[in-house]
């Protein structure tokens, strides 16, 4: 049986061990919450207003200053190198990656949509699927059909799903694959 002797005695033995433990996890607790509150905390939220500017460019068709910015405010491409490692951070590598594909700079495109991390949601998916045309639009139809394919992972998604499967079609008929296409 463990008795009070016991322990008192493994303390006194083991106590330098024993409080550098104590305190690297108190330090790590400290640290992490720290790291959350004071800076991870405050950075989301600039992210986040810094990324509500060239979302309004970005739905005014207005490419060149949602990717760049009006001088005023930083654009998609700033916030997604200034915020990196936050939501708005990555958000903005999804905004950007479409920019560049609408202007036709598909090198960009996929550079930037294979830096949106959008696992496991919706958005995900749509990037997946987006990749797809960019590696299209780039001559790439393996790797367009290896995008449409993955977008389309998601039978119950209603609204990706169907767009992609028709969009993989397409790639099967120009790569004179009809058979998949089907």
């Amino acid at each position: 049986p463990l008795t009070l002797d016991k322990v008192e005695t493994f303390y006194e033995t083991n106590k330098k061990m024993i409080s550098t433990a104590i305190t690297v996890v108190l330090v790590v607790i400290v640290g992490y919450f720290g790291y959350t509150k004071l800076y991870k905390g405050p950075a989301e939220e600039k992210a986040a207003t810094a990324l509500s500017f060239p979302q309004r460019y970005f739905e005014a068709d207005s490419l060149n200053m949602a990717l760049n910015g009006d001088g005023k405010n930083l654009g998609f491409t700033k916030i997604s190198k200034k915020y990196s490692g936050t939501a708005a951070g990555n958000l903005a590598h999804y905004y950007e990656g479409i920019c560049y594909l609408r202007m036709g700079d598909f090198a960009n495109a996929i550079k930037s949509l294979k830096e949106f991390d959008g696992k496991g949601t919706t958005l995900g998916a749509m990037a997946t699927g987006v990749l797809g045309q960019a590696y299209m639009e780039s001559g790439d139809k393996a790797k367009a059909i290896e995008s449409f394919k993955k977008a389309t992972e998601d039978k119950d998604n209603e609204l990706v799903t169907p767009m992609f499967l028709y969009q993989l079609g397409l790639v099967y008929v120009a790569d004179g694959k009809s058979a998949e296409a089907k």
